[in-house]
């Protein structure tokens, strides 16, 4: 008999369907512009929303875009593939369905590597990725008078759902899964990925395994939490979801029978998922295939071309980056983390061969003011040949990185490059070593209670005496050579 102590933890069973918009120019299905915001009801067409005698025409690059996110997520592309009516009643659906795809999805049959905290990695796997179009907005007003408003221009914007097995075992791996597949996303050009616009919507589904003491598992009702709207609070949806069911199957016992899965939403003023409705089955909504549009045979070319429209992704980038540039993984991470910027770094190592230091320049300077200003790299005014100049007359000896400083400050106030701020403001180094042995033992003379500091062990009076020497040459002394000389006189 087995002691109740040997008994594992329950643990959960997650599986994820997340929605990105594509940014096509225009909807799916008609040929209103494709963009958010807007007046309400200002982009819509007899097409979109569902007017009688009205038919679909598709957009071609909603099907290119999706078999390229299949081909970056490692998916079989159908070669014949069909759209089908999901029918349900909602008030920002005019239509009363959606046209979404059933049984032939385009992509299917994928997998998605997500790496953890200790290094290892994990496959995913990918049920399916379909095409669909996305529903209006629904708008509650919270002045009292509990009216809605219905804003229809998102109906018909094409939308690509990608939907995993369940093989995700933490709201970790959940919020991994989730980064990545942005991360390729945004990588390959589909779609911004803007969950606070609503480009990138998550639902997840989860259920517990409850342990037993004859060593068998039983698993939980699945709940599906709704439109979860960033990476923290999928996070803690399913946090508080796996306490919310432990406790729930603790007080009823009621165990999964694969007819009482529920909705679920999220609270996150609360912290909490509250109960929504019990979840529809497949039957409920009554899908059969799109009478408008015909099947789409999808050739061999058409596949190979969009493979061929595959940049390199993320993960094989940052680890070329650690081989090729000498960086470390965390700074491969960092810089890889945005294709404009990891294009950027790649433009400044053009023309320079100090790579660690452009990624220091590049992470600290260029990216504090980035998030200052809150701009893209894009928007960064100072060019990547630029940059590389000043890189290239630190690494060479020409300017301290103190000065080097001061001289991305001018830069940027100037948008004079590093050598002619250097040349004009005679901003090089020190390279009189009498000088510089003068100003050094002068230092020494004036700080005997730093001197006796350093022969005591004491590692911050050496760094302040070179502060010291920093500031009397106004950062124009070679640190390396300024350390070399006090350590010899300090003896």
């Amino acid at each position: 008999m087995s002691n109740t102590s040997d008994i594992k933890k329950p643990y959960p069973i997650i599986g994820l369907e997340v929605h990105v918009q594509l940014k096509t120019k225009t909807k799916a299905f008609c040929r209103c512009e494709n963009k958010y915001g807007g007046n309400p009801n200002s982009r819509i067409c007899p097409v979109c929303m569902g007017m009688p005698g009205m038919l679909p025409v598709f957009n071609r690059q909603v099907l290119h875009d999706s078999i390229l996110a299949g081909h970056a997520l490692n998916c079989k592309i159908a070669r014949v593939t069909k759209f089908d009516r999901k029918n349900y009643m909602y008030p920002d659906l005019p239509k009363g369905y959606q046209i979404s795809q059933y049984d032939k999805p385009i992509c299917y049959e994928g997998y998605l590597t997500i790496e953890n905290d200790d290094g290892t990695t994990k496959n995913i796997r990918i049920t399916r990725a379909h095409m669909e179009e996305d529903a209006g907005k629904l708008i509650h007003l919270e002045d009292g008078t509990n009216n809605s408003y219905v804003d229809y221009n998102r109906c018909g914007a094409p939308l690509l759902e990608t939907v995993s097995e369940p093989d995700i075992t933490s709201p970790d791996e959940a919020v991994k899964y989730l980064k990545t597949l942005k991360e390729i996303f945004q990588y390959i050009g589909i779609s911004d990925c803007n969950m606070e616009e609503g480009s990138l919507r998550c639902d997840a589904n989860i259920s517990m395994m409850i342990p037993q003491a004859d060593g068998t598992e039983v698993n939980t009702p699945i709940a599906e939490i709704k439109n979860m709207n960033s990476f923290s609070n999928v996070k803690k949806a399913l946090e508080y979801e796996m306490i919310r069911q432990v406790e729930e199957y603790e007080k009823t016992g009621e165990v999964n029978n694969g007819t009482n899965k529920t909705t679920r939403g999220y609270d996150d003023s609360k912290g909490v998922t509250v109960f929504q409705r019990s979840k529809e089955g497949e039957s409920d909504y009554r899908y059969f295939p799109e009478p408008d549009l015909p099947h789409l045979e999808v050739s061999d070319e058409v596949i190979e071309q969009q493979r061929e429209r595959l940049p390199e992704l993320p993960a094989p980038k940052r680890k070329r980056f650690v081989s090729q540039y000498g960086i470390t993984e965390y700074d491969a991470l960092t810089l890889s983390a945005s294709l404009a910027l990891a294009n950027y770094f790649e433009d400044v190592c053009k023309t320079t061969k100090y790579y660690k230091k452009a990624s220091n320049v590049v992470l600290t300077d260029i990216c504090a003011i980035l998030n200052a200003e809150n701009i893209t790299i894009e928007e960064f005014s100072i060019p990547a040949d630029h940059v590389a100049d000043l890189v290239n007359q630190m690494g060479d000896g020409k300017i301290s990185s103190w000065i080097g400083k001061d001289v991305f400050a001018k830069m940027m106030a100037t948008g004079k490059t590093a050598s002619t701020i250097v040349a004009e403001e005679n901003l090089a180094q020190m390279d009189n070593d009498d000088e510089m042995e003068n100003i050094c033992r002068g230092v020494i003379e004036a700080n005997p209670k730093s001197v006796e500091d350093y022969h005591k062990g004491k590692d911050n009076a050496l760094k302040f005496l070179m502060g010291q020497v920093m500031k009397q040459t106004k950062g124009k002394a070679n640190p390396v050579k300024a350390t070399e000389l006090l350590k010899g006189m300090l003896g």
